[in-house]
């Protein structure tokens, strides 16, 4: 069983996982996204809250806020699927809602991809380019860039807004794009594709090649580098995009007709655990990364916090030499070697 999550209405429309399915499945998807909405806003929620209140206000923190942020609206839009399931797959909420949740959806799984996106462009400009960085890599630079891309997610959503409807599909009401109603294939295609390449190939094409040199600049240079906000970042990405291939794969197999119904289904169940565990489970992981389990229980959440998004020098001497917005030229050397503290 799985969650009518998604960014075409493939995935709302598509009832043949649901036939066979009884209506205990349907109440355990339905308990589990609500409890994933309760987690998910008393963690993001959390978060969110001393990352904004109780945190300086750094380029670093910056980042992790707005991606939180996104974390935290993408949870409020959990229980209308849930409604969705229990009403057995029939869409009672109007057209305008129907715009609403979908697009919003969109609008939140941009921005988390490229706040990820940018934030491993950040790492790699402050490594391998730590002239540059110390220059220009300032907390209002970082705002812009942060407005940036909530305008693009906006943008790129606004397709989603104006071409989403409510059609009735075998007596029951349906939320989906014009161009699944109307059976249109080659504009279904050019959808998935620019989705998939925008929201998920190329953003991983960018991070997985920042890291590369990355690892190439500190090896030839030999530099050190503390690692928790380093292991905090590689925690988001990679929970983002194990959390979010599945999804595709499922749009894939949709476009696919040789696919088995089997195989489909399976692909829809592991979408749905994938979207529920990422806006949810991925802030946990930043309490636990980089700490001894036993440890966790002992440490307050905003220590913790501190922890993983906060400058540490490599060394005690740093202190004294190390900023977060930028700093004099003739301590770039040092910065490089803190690296991934930053």
């Amino acid at each position: 069983m799985a969650i009518p999550f998604g960014n075409t209405s493939a995935m709302l429309l598509n009832d043949s996982c649901f036939s066979a399915a009884s209506a205990s499945a349907s109440i355990i998807t339905a308990v589990l996204i609500l409890v994933s909405f309760l987690v998910g806003i008393i963690m993001n929620g959390s978060f969110l809250w001393v990352l904004g209140m109780k945190m300086k206000r750094t380029v670093n923190t910056l980042w992790f806020i707005h991606l939180i942020l996104s974390y935290l609206l993408t949870c409020f839009l959990m229980p209308f699927f849930a409604v969705y399931i229990i009403l057995d797959f029939h869409w009672a909420l109007g057209e305008i809602m129907c715009k609403i949740v979908l697009s919003s959806f969109s609008v939140m799984r941009f921005t988390t991809v490229f706040l990820l996106t940018v934030i491993s462009l950040d790492r790699y400009l402050f490594t391998c380019h730590s002239v540059w960085s110390q220059r220009f890599r300032t907390a209002a630079l970082a705002r812009r860039l942060i407005t940036g891309v909530w305008l693009a997610s906006l943008l790129l959503s606004a397709y989603s807004l104006l071409s989403l409807k409510t059609e009735r599909v075998n007596g029951q009401m349906k939320c989906g794009y014009s161009f699944v109603f109307s059976k249109n294939t080659p504009m279904h295609l050019a959808f998935f594709l620019v989705q998939f390449l925008l929201a998920f190939l190329l953003p991983f094409i960018i991070i997985l090649g920042c890291y590369c040199w990355i690892s190439c600049e500190m090896k030839t240079k030999r530099l050190v580098r503390t690692g928790k906000p380093f292991r905090v970042l590689v925690a988001a990405v990679a929970s983002f995009f194990i959390c979010w291939l599945p999804f595709h794969l499922y749009h894939a197999a949709l476009l696919a007709s040789h696919i088995p119904e089997q195989i489909t289904c399976i692909l829809w169940d592991l979408a749905a655990a994938g979207v529920c565990f990422n806006v949810c489970g991925t802030p946990i992981i930043y309490l636990f990364v980089g700490e001894k389990f036993q440890q966790v229980f002992k440490t307050s959440m905003l220590t913790l916090l501190n922890k993983g998004f906060v400058d540490v020098p490599s060394s005690p001497g740093d202190n004294a030499n190390t900023t977060e917005d930028g700093g004099s030229g003739k301590h770039t050397q040092l910065k490089v070697r803190q690296g991934f503290s930053k």
